[in-house]
């Protein structure tokens, strides 16, 4: 089976060679949410947000997933790559909704996802993981049903705010 690290970089080259085609806008994104993985984990980190026009948008990511697994303490990096999707035209609030899928992984699991998000802001997203290889996180495996609902918050309100 493929370790990690070759998943994580067959992916980022598969989806930074589709951003050297055009002039794409980036925006930087700050992240908070839940996951539940066998487990309920919280969920802080950041994304880049890439752009040509809204009608697909392009997001990478990084997070750290923090829960109690078995009485213990846990702490898990993740690494995500989602495109957004929106067709619709002649719409009264442009692009108020996209539907997304994407990817994620840690050094425990890989989940294929789909959900929704509104405004590219909150997304509520669901898939299965499957497990690399026989890891574990204390003793519990990390595969199933996995579910999240993140809020990303654009770094220019943030800045913004305290002006």
């Amino acid at each position: 089976m493929m370790n990690f690290r070759t998943v994580v970089a067959v992916l980022s080259l598969f989806l930074l060679s589709t951003l050297v085609k055009a002039q794409y806008t980036m925006h930087k994104m700050i992240s908070v949410g839940y996951t539940y993985q066998n487990q309920s984990f919280g969920e802080v980190g950041g994304k880049l947000l890439f752009l040509k026009n809204d009608d697909v948008i392009y997001r990478l990511g990084g997070s750290a997933m923090m829960g109690s697994v078995d009485s213990k303490f846990a702490i898990m990096p993740k690494l995500q790559a989602d495109v957004l999707l929106n067709f619709e035209k002649n719409v009264d609030f442009y692009h108020s909704y996209y539907f997304l899928a994407g990817v994620e992984g840690t050094n425990k699991y890989i989940a294929p996802k789909i959900g929704v998000t509104l405004f590219g802001m909150l997304d509520l997203t669901g898939g299965y993981a499957f497990p690399i290889g026989d890891t574990r996180l204390n003793g519990k495996e990390m595969k199933g049903l996995n579910v999240n609902f993140t809020l990303n918050i654009p770094t220019v309100f943030i800045h913004d705010m305290f002006k």
